[in-house]
């Protein structure tokens, strides 16, 4: 199957035998993985975002990565990203953080890290309501998604798992130097609540 078919299909993304709710993992204090994409998936959702080959930091991202949205590669994918987050993501979601409610995406896009170009990105913590990581691809050395003071790295998360966590304050993240290949994620971010009138 072409990449074309499958990321407009949005076709073959998930196992069908997968048990999404017992596969759901604690792998530090409030991070939670889920075997999420494919990795066929993943591999197709990489040669997509490079066939679009805008990586770039946007102008007003304070903590700016050279990355491409899910909405740039193709509306409909986004949408797609979007429906599936919510409907198979969410409800696992909710056993772990009751309170959270699913107002739809803030953004998900494809960061790339290699040598000489986009080699880290500084500590920050995200302005979401919810954060997640895709590991798209494998191959590279370094370039770890690190939680300090979780003491948690993806170092050993496989491809195409999704690894989630509160934003803002308690969750401050950082991706660590990339030493040789080329690494690339899927970051997404959960829209946070409309403010009260």
């Amino acid at each position: 199957m072409d990449d074309l078919h499958r990321i407009l299909g949005y076709i073959d993304a998930a196992d069908p035998a997968l048990d999404f709710e017992t596969a759901l993992q604690h792998i530090g204090n409030e991070i939670v993985a889920v075997p999420f994409w494919t990795p066929d998936f993943c591999a197709s959702i990489i040669r997509a975002a490079e066939a679009v080959g805008a990586f770039e930091p946007q102008p007003d991202d304070p903590v700016p990565g050279h990355e491409v949205s899910l909405a740039v590669i193709s509306p409909r994918l986004y949408t797609a990203v979007e429906a599936d987050l919510g409907e198979r993501l969410w409800p696992v979601l909710r056993t772990v953080w009751p309170y959270i409610d699913f107002y739809g995406l803030r953004d998900a896009f494809v960061i790339k890290y290699e040598l000489g170009g986009q080699e880290s990105l500084r500590m920050h913590h995200d302005v979401a309501q919810v954060s997640a990581s895709i590991k798209l691809n494998d191959g590279y050395e370094g370039g770890e998604l690190h939680f300090p003071r979780q003491g948690v790295t993806n170092r050993e998360v496989p491809v195409g798992t999704l690894i989630a966590w509160p934003s803002l304050v308690t969750h401050p993240h950082e991706t660590l130097p990339i030493t040789s290949g080329t690494k690339y994620a899927l970051t997404i971010w959960f829209e946070l609540p409309a403010p009260l009138d």
